[in-house]
């Protein structure tokens, strides 16, 4: 089973953080990114601090102010499970799994399910933290080929319409979808609208992670159009903090393992503060984060928007 991503060129495109910037006219500004820490045993590490842990911004070493793990008074988070509706009717062999991964979420975690439906993430149920309530909206998709026009697309209309303002909670999209972009049917790392999905997700905070599952479409199907929207979906995952799942070019037999893993990896999750040069208008940098600790695995962010000192970079 394959967790991660198809290895192309395109990883280095990386992954991004939202930045909250304070202080009217200061060369600095606080800024806070989501990491996931786990050991090889994925347990969470024992004794983490702040100071195990490198920063960059531009390539410029930084300071790092706080790790505070999110959990307890700070475990709160919103989840929503986004589903193509052209996916392939086979689809409904996984939704007892989807159904188990809502039911097993903390009480602390308020989940909804949308569909991709032309364009737009289409929310028919709220943000919920009854998930039974949350599970009404669950229901296979309609199979219909290019139903969702493009899963970019979506993505940005849920980045932009996210149905909360609370931002104290993590934001977290599971996307199940084979990633492919009808508009632009080509590997393409710089594909406006996959661009465009990446800037409006980071600047909503989002942290996006992707299970792969066919689409209902000809072209999509194909090795180079499953290879394309696999990777192209890597590219999001990796630019929002989050992890793609997937089983070489075919359905997986089962989301369960997926699930578990996610699971473990919210359980795992910190927010890292680290300071970023102010700039005169939001502007996209690069971040390396390392993290100085045996046996860890650190997914971290690789970029980062910094705003203007005295605005926050995702209003």
């Amino acid at each position: 089973m394959k967790l991660n991503r198809v290895v192309v060129a395109a990883a280095g495109i990386g992954l991004m953080a939202v930045t909250y910037a304070f202080g009217q006219g200061s060369d600095s500004v606080p800024a806070q990114s989501v990491i996931t820490v786990m050991t090889k045993n994925s347990e969470a590490p024992a004794n983490l601090r702040a100071q195990d842990f490198k920063v960059q911004v531009n390539g410029k070493t930084t300071e790092v102010s706080n790790l505070t793990p999110l959990r307890g008074d700070r475990a709160g988070a919103e989840l929503v499970v986004l589903i193509d509706s052209g996916a392939r009717n086979s689809l409904g062999r996984q939704l007892d799994d989807i159904r188990q991964f809502v039911q097993g979420l903390p009480p602390t975690t308020e989940v909804a399910i949308a569909y991709m439906q032309n364009g737009r993430a289409y929310m028919p149920g709220r943000l919920t933290a009854d998930k039974a309530e949350a599970l009404k909206a669950l229901h296979l998709p309609g199979g219909i080929p290019g139903g969702s026009a493009s899963p970019y697309f979506c993505l940005s209309d849920l980045a932009k319409n996210w149905p909360s303002t609370n931002r104290e909670n993590r934001r977290i999209v599971v996307m199940i979808t084979d990633g492919f972009d009808p508009y632009n049917p080509r590997f393409d790392p710089d594909d406006p609208y996959l661009q465009s999905a990446i800037n409006d997700s980071v600047r909503a905070g989002l942290v996006v992670n992707s299970i792969y599952w066919h689409d209902t479409g000809f072209v999509s199907s194909t090795f180079r159009g499953i290879n394309t929207g696999q990777n192209l979906m890597s590219i999001v995952t990796d630019a929002t903090g989050g992890t793609d799942y997937l089983q070489g070019f075919s359905n997986p037999v089962s989301f369960s393992p997926f699930f578990e893993d996610l699971n473990r990896r919210l359980q795992n999750q910190y927010e890292l503060g680290y300071v970023a040069p102010a700039k005169a208008k939001p502007e996209v940098a690069t971040l390396k984060v390392k993290l100085q600790a045996p046996n860890t695995k650190l997914t971290a962010p690789q970029r980062v928007i910094v705003a203007p000192g005295g605005v926050a970079a995702n209003q």
